[in-house]
C-alpha cells in the first residue's frame, strides 16, 4: 500500500514527493550582509552617497567594465541604455520573442519600436539567423537576452550590427558570472544590462545595473537615472552649491546606499554561487538522461553558463498529458516549477499596440508550449536536487504513452 501511494501521483491522492513546496528560485542573505546594511543604517547617507560610487566601482571590476552605472531595477538598466542610445520615435530595435517584457518594454518607454525575433530552438538565444530578416533601414539597435544565464553569440551579432552602425545591447539580467571564451558578460556588448532581483544570483533586494566602456554613454545614463540633473544631492554638497540643471527629460532611477551596501555584500560570493548553480544544472543533465521525454536546453561551445535557471523542454507528443497538467502534478508533488515565458509578442499590450500574434515567432511560441523551469538555486542540496528528478520521474512515468499510443 504504501509503495502504491508513492508512484501515485499527488493530483489523483498519492503521497507528494516533498511535504513543502520547493520554490524555484529563492534568495540567501548571511549575517554579513545584514551587518552590511546596519553600517549604512548608522551613517550619514542612506542614498545617493558614497556607497553608490563604491557600489559600482566593484561591479565594474567583477565583470572588467571601466564603468557601470547603479540603477532601481533591471528594467531601469534596460531604459536608461534605449536612452544613452537616443531611441526615440521612428527607431527600431530588434528583441527576442522569447524573455521578459522589459526588453521590449524598455524600446517602448522611448517612443520606439520592438521588432521581435525568433529564437534558436536549441538554446533560445537570439542570433544572427534570427536577427537578418527583421533588420530594416530604422533599426538602431539590437537588445540580445542571455536567456537563463548563458551569453549570446556577442562576435557574430556584434559583426553583423557593426556592419549597419547598430548599438549592441546585452540583456543579461539573468547571466552575471557568465563568460564566453573566457570574456566575461558585462564587458562583451556595447552596454550590458544586469539585474540584482532576490532570485538572481547576487541581490540588492531590488536592483540593477548597466556596465559599459564608453564614458559618455555612462554619463547620460547617471544623469538619467537623476530625474536628467547634471549633478546629484551629495555632488551639490561636495562643491558648497544648490544649482543645478535638467538638461534632459530623466527618471528617479536611483539605487540606495542601503541597497549597495548589500550588493557589496553580495558579490564576493558571486562566484562559488556560480559554481554552485553549474553544479546543480550538471546533476539535473546527467539524471534527464534516463528521462527521454524532458530535454534540457543546449549549451553553447566555449560558453560559461551561469544557470539563472533551469529550463528543460518536454515531449508532450509522447505524453498523455499537457503543459497545464504536468505544471500542476509537479507542483502537486511539491516541485515550484515555473514557466519562462510567455512569447512578449503575444501579450495582449503589444498585440494591441504593434499588431503582433501567432506566427510571427514560431520557435519562440513552439517552445513555450514545452518548457518549464526547475528549481535552481545555490542553497539546494543533493536531497532537494533528487526530489525534483524523483517527481519528474513520477510524473513522466504516469503520463508516458505507450510506444502504440506513440505511432497511433
Amino acid at each position: 500500500m504504501a509503495s502504491h501511494q508513492r508512484t501515485l501521483l499527488a493530483i489523483d491522492g498519492g503521497t507528494p514527493v516533498r511535504a513543502t513546496l520547493l520554490p524555484y528560485g529563492r534568495h540567501e542573505i548571511d549575517d554579513d550582509d545584514v551587518a552590511a546594511v546596519a553600517r549604512v543604517l548608522r551613517s550619514d547617507w542612506l542614498t545617493s552617497g558614497p556607497g553608490v560610487d563604491a557600489f559600482e566601482h566593484l561591479v565594474a571590476n567583477t565583470v572588467g567594465a571601466a564603468h557601470a552605472v547603479a540603477v532601481s531595477n533591471g528594467t531601469a538598466a534596460l531604459h536608461a541604455a534605449m536612452f544613452a542610445l537616443d531611441i526615440g520615435p521612428g527607431d527600431e530595435v530588434i528583441v527576442p520573442a522569447m524573455t521578459f517584457a522589459a526588453t521590449a518594454n524598455a524600446v517602448v518607454y522611448q517612443g520606439g519600436t520592438p521588432v521581435f525575433a525568433d529564437v534558436d530552438p536549441d538554446t533560445m538565444l537570439l542570433g544572427p539567423d534570427q536577427i537578418a530578416p527583421k533588420l530594416s533601414p530604422r533599426t538602431k539597435a539590437i537588445i540580445a537576452v542571455d536567456y537563463a544565464g548563458q551569453p549570446c553569440d556577442y562576435d557574430a551579432i556584434g559583426a553583423m550590427a557593426a556592419e549597419r552602425g547598430i548599438a549592441v545591447v546585452a540583456d543579461a539580467c539573468h547571466a552575471i558570472g557568465a563568460a564566453d571564451r573566457g570574456r566575461p558578460v558585462g564587458t562583451i556588448a556595447k552596454m550590458t544590462a544586469f539585474s540584482f532581483h532576490p532570485v538572481k544570483h547576487v541581490t540588492t533586494g531590488e536592483g540593477g545595473a548597466v556596465t559599459t566602456d564608453d564614458a559618455s554613454l555612462a554619463g547620460r545614463m547617471r544623469m538619467f537615472r537623476n530625474h536628467g540633473i547634471s549633478v546629484d544631492h551629495r555632488q551639490r554638497g561636495e562643491h558648497g552649491s544648490w544649482i543645478y540643471e535638467i538638461n534632459e527629460l530623466g527618471y528617479n532611477y536611483r539605487l540606495t546606499d542601503l541597497q549597495c551596501a548589500l550588493g557589496m555584500s553580495q558579490l564576493p560570493k558571486l562566484a562559488p554561487r556560480v559554481a554552485r548553480r553549474q553544479a546543480i544544472a550538471a546533476a539535473y543533465i546527467r539524471a534527464f538522461r534516463e528521462i527521454p521525454e524532458v530535454r534540457p536546453l543546449g549549451v553553447r561551445a566555449g560558453v560559461k553558463h551561469a544557470y539563472h535557471l533551469f529550463v528543460v523542454r518536454v515531449a508532450f507528443t509522447d505524453l498523455s498529458c499537457d503543459r497545464v497538467q504536468l505544471f500542476t502534478a509537479m507542483r502537486r508533488e511539491g516541485i515550484g516549477v515555473n514557466v519562462h515565458y510567455i512569447p512578449v509578442h503575444l501579450h495582449p499590450f503589444y498585440r494591441n499596440r504593434f499588431g503582433t500574434g501567432l506566427g510571427l515567432c514560431p520557435a519562440a511560441e513552439a517552445a513555450y508550449e514545452e518548457i518549464l523551469s526547475l528549481p535552481m538555486f545555490p542553497a539546494m542540496t543533493a536531497d532537494d536536487i533528487a526530489d525534483v528528478v524523483e517527481a519528474m520521474g513520477k510524473v513522466i512515468t504516469a503520463f508516458r504513452r505507450s510506444p502504440a499510443a506513440r505511432r497511433g
